[in-house]
């Protein structure tokens, strides 16, 4: 299939998503894996839906060896539920899916029905043209609820059902959009994610009447330092494999992170607010509480913190930059930890990486790709935690909009994508099944 004609197929299948509405909480995914059903089981794939709630279903289709030869199994993983939209808010109605000027509007079109439709219509395109692997399979697993931890969703199926989702190389959200650095084109391969290790500042005081301010100990008052260290906060560095690389691939020396902020923020300042979370420990205030009565001074108040934490680090990391933030603003708090998750990650060098790789260089000569570490969270996680031996990667492909285009419409009004970037995107997931599946 011709680029304009992956661009065309891929662009309508997005279309179709978009317009169902799968906001999560409630989700409602089962119309739309429904449909990314029919379509791949029109083009020859085996599919089925597995669910722990019948509204919600999840899709695995496969595409096997003709002969069923031992080899690789090759996953393409997608989530189909959105965050909340406000359409008073957008430009364009968010389940309109409306194309203007080149580009495809609507909740989900990057984050990540677009990668879910260039990876259904690049399965496709290759089922119907006869392709079957040499060798091993081709896996496509559409969940549900990765916007709320995937209970319903990719941790469930992984723990429930592992033998009908296990694979050796996984491509996931994540990754892929270009920037430039130096003078150079890069494409971002994420390989790991942070860690997450929340919690409670808590102050106590005594209670009071808010008429005479001095009657009390306002516990309130108490955090009012806290949150000034952290806004004034210099980085952290804790460099673990992935974030020592990514500094490597951008031209650095790893021993020096401050010195490579520095040189990022003096050529490419839209770029520090991307790099600089991957290279350490993160402290964002999110939520407040304090009195439930306006006129009672609070005898107990606290911030909930969210702490990410790089990939192979634990709570002593998180410890060690609270101390090093807070100071002596922290005598007499309390920390209380309300999640703990250790970060996960992937080998930097495999098969599936060097792939990518090529596959950039060919089709963007002069750009190269580089490590990427991701601050939040995907469903890589469940794929990684269940099966040691995947090679789980996050990577969907955008040449013509770059990293500082994207990030900011994340979660964001007006999410809308190039529609050039979709045909790439499918190209690049057709090639990557030919090359690594024979």
């Amino acid at each position: 299939m011709a680029a304009n004609d992956l661009e065309r197929e891929t662009t309508d299948v997005l279309r179709q998503l978009v317009r169902f509405n799968t906001v999560n909480p409630p989700g409602n995914e089962r119309p739309a894996i429904e449909f990314l059903a029919g379509y791949l089981r029109e083009a020859g794939f085996h599919t089925e839906l597995l669910a722990a709630d019948q509204d919600r279903p999840n899709l695995v289709a496969d595409l096997p060896a003709d002969r069923r030869a031992a080899g690789h199994t090759l996953c393409y993983l997608g989530h189909v539920d959105t965050v909340l939209a406000d359409p008073s808010e957008w430009t364009h109605d968010p389940w309109s899916a409306d194309v203007v000027d080149g580009f495809l509007w609507g909740r989900g079109a990057i984050d990540m029905k677009s990668q879910v439709a260039a990876e259904a219509v690049a399965a496709a395109t290759l089922a119907r043209g006869g392709w079957r692997p040499g060798s091993g399979a081709l896996k496509l697993v559409f969940v549900a609820d990765e916007e709320t931890g995937g209970d319903f969703g990719a941790h469930w199926l992984t723990d429930s059902h592992p033998d009908r989702v296990r694979c050796d190389m996984l491509l996931n959200e994540g990754g892929g959009e270009v920037f430039e650095f130096g003078g150079r084109r890069r494409y971002g391969v994420c390989c790991a994610e942070k860690g997450i290790f929340r919690f409670k500042l808590i102050a106590h005081g005594d209670a009071g009447h808010a008429s005479l301010p001095r009657t009390g100990d306002n516990a309130l008052l108490k955090l009012g330092p806290v949150l000034e260290r952290i806004a004034g906060a210099q980085p952290s560095f804790e460099l673990t494999e992935a974030p020592a690389a990514l500094l490597r691939g951008l031209g650095f020396d790893s021993g020096d992170p401050a010195k490579a902020l520095g040189r990022i923020a003096a050529s490419e300042p839209g770029l520090l607010t991307q790099v600089e979370p991957m290279l350490g420990v993160t402290l964002a205030p999110t939520m407040a509480h304090a009195s439930d009565k306006i006129n009672v001074i609070p005898s107990r108040a606290y911030l909930k913190i969210d702490c990410r934490v790089p990939p192979g680090l634990g709570e002593d990391a998180a410890r060690r930059r609270i101390a090093d933030v807070l100071g002596d603003t922290a005598d007499g708090l309390e920390i209380e930890f309300t999640e703990k998750v250790i970060g996960n990650a992937s080998p930097l060098e495999s098969s599936l990486m060097e792939a990518i790789d090529r596959w950039v260089r060919t089709n963007d000569p002069g750009a190269e790709t580089v490590p990427l570490i991701l601050p939040g969270f995907s469903d890589s996680r469940w794929f990684r935690e269940q099966f040691p031996e995947c090679v789980a990667y996050g990577f969907f492909p955008q040449r013509h909009m770059t990293l500082a285009d994207t990030s900011p419409l994340v979660h964001n009004a007006d999410e809308r994508i190039d529609v050039r970037d979709l045909g790439f995107a499918a190209a690049c997931y057709r090639d990557l099944a030919r090359e690594l599946l024979g």
